[in-house]
């Protein structure tokens, strides 16, 4: 469903009066841009979203990732070119955080209650058995390019990084057609593209009317990821660790500013484990993060202000 409006927002001397709102992958899309963008390209941003739905939904039957999860004795799978950058950066990401970043935790995800049925209800049974023999990205996946090969069904979920690898493909549509000023929002994760910088708050996880502090975004993306989104009982929510199966519990939000939103968003998730000695090393972001107990960890290079 696409919606069409036009609030007001500025950034830095820009301001973008047009907005078009629609809703994808889950989630709710805002797009500002100073001009309001023609029926042909709003056409194109849809028909692209579709597109990359029908590739790596793990909710829709006739979906690329549904067939690999169905293939009984696994098989090989192509991608579109464009799905490279996806499973390189997830090869990056699943190595420096030791595994905790891993695409094919869609499995728990699904015994843990988040399914496509959205059943909500953990499979004890399940996820004990699920234990012995949980998969691992780099053992249980070959490569090639765009190209995959399993050996037995596995659910892939892209979900730590395709949001924000939509945003980009979106952003070089945009580009393409002229818009070099726009403020991309697939709610919360931000690309901005532009002169003049942009000021984002820093949504307090335990109460969204509030901050914990203020980002400056220019020409880059900032993504956000918080355990109490996409919640649905104790303890259970859509942040887990690749080794064990299970939600994270010490870090409650983060956030992660980087060149592009695929990476940003990737790296939203990879701050949810250990020490960012690894992360910081692998890839150039700045970050903030907020640990259970009220502790705030902010990188030396972040350009904003936190509160607490």
């Amino acid at each position: 469903m696409a919606r069409e409006s036009f609030d007001l927002m500025v950034a830095g001397d820009s301001v973008l009066t047009s907005s078009f709102k629609f809703d994808a992958i889950g989630t709710s899309w805002d797009i500002n841009t100073p001009a309001p963008l023609a029926p042909v390209i709003k056409a194109h941003i849809l028909d692209l979203v579709e597109r990359f739905d029908s590739i790596y939904s793990r909710f829709r039957h006739d979906s690329v990732v549904t067939r690999i999860a169905k293939a009984a004795r696994g098989g090989t799978f192509s991608f579109p070119v464009d799905a490279a950058p996806i499973f390189e950066l997830y090869d990056r990401l699943h190595c420096a955080t030791d595994g905790a970043v891993d695409p094919l935790v869609g499995r728990d995800l699904e015994l843990l209650g988040y399914d496509g049925d959205y059943a909500l209800v953990p499979d004890d049974v399940g996820i004990a058995a699920a234990a012995a023999h949980r998969p691992a990205w780099r053992r249980h996946v070959q490569r090639e390019g765009n190209t995959i090969t399993t050996r037995r069904p596995l659910v892939v979920d892209v979900g730590a990084v395709g949001k924000g690898r939509l945003a980009d493909l979106i952003s070089d549509l945009l580009a393409a057609e002229g818009f070099n000023d726009c403020v991309i929002d697939g709610s919360g994760d931000i690309l901005h593209r532009g002169a003049s910088a942009l000021k984002v708050g820093l949504e307090h996880p335990r109460d969204p009317d509030m901050v914990i502090g203020v980002a400056n975004l220019k020409n880059g993306s900032i993504c956000a990821s918080a355990s109490n989104r996409r919640t649905w009982g104790d303890y259970l929510h859509h942040v887990l660790d690749g080794r064990t199966g299970r939600p994270t519990t010490e870090v409650i939000a983060t956030w992660a500013v980087a060149a592009d939103a695929a990476t940003a968003d990737g790296l939203a998730t990879a701050l949810f484990f250990g020490s960012t000695l690894q992360l910081m090393t692998a890839f150039d972001f700045s970050f903030a993060r907020m640990f259970a107990d009220g502790r705030v960890e902010v990188s030396d290079n972040f350009d904003g202000e936190v509160f607490t």
